[in-house]
């Protein structure tokens, strides 16, 4: 009995990576975690980020999945997000620029997401990705009229990123910085 048990294992270990297939950023992300050798693919919303393999994640109700994806090349460089065949554009650096606000916090903030042409509760993510007082003097999103729904699609990546706990629940969902 103990073979059969044994034997699962090792067909499971055999489909992984080695540690050294690893990217040196991934295989940093890894040891840190704890667990060195872990392969990305395991991961939720595993993907490379890219247009070619974007990551697939969830929004924070859990009410729908999306892609999203970096592209440097684009000016500014952007964090793309595809969902259905819409496409929303935010700044890349509002990944960096979120956790830095989330630590200045300090505490766990509302989501608050909103369409752009609705106003975003005060206090929330959705309100500081608007603020003329963020890095950015105003929205995130790139394009006109697809400029909101920031803390629907941009704390996921964090999380996936492990940059920041993001709550999961049908409605008021709130986020910190790890």
């Amino acid at each position: 009995m103990s073979t059969t048990r044994n034997a699962a294992p090792a067909k499971k270990a055999a489909g992984k990576k080695p540690a050294a297939a690893l990217s040196p950023k991934a295989q940093a992300k890894a040891n840190a975690a704890g667990n060195p050798g872990a392969d990305k693919s395991t991961v939720k919303g595993a993907g490379e980020g890219t247009r070619n393999n974007p990551w697939t994640l969830t929004t924070p109700s859990g009410s729908s999945q999306f892609q999203a994806f970096r592209d440097e090349a684009l000016d500014p460089g952007a964090l793309v997000v595809q969902v259905g065949k819409t496409e929303l554009r935010y700044h890349l650096r509002a990944i960096d620029d979120l956790r830095a606000m989330l630590k200045a916090h300090g505490d766990w903030m509302l989501l608050g997401s909103a369409d752009e042409q609705k106003p975003a509760a005060e206090g929330t993510v959705e309100a500081w990705a608007r603020s003329a007082k963020n890095p950015v003097g105003g929205f995130y999103g790139l394009k006109k009229g697809l400029r909101g729904r920031f803390a629907n699609y941009v704390p996921p990546v964090l999380k996936l990123l492990s940059l920041a706990e993001v709550e999961s629940n049908a409605k008021n969902n709130r986020m910190r910085v790890v």
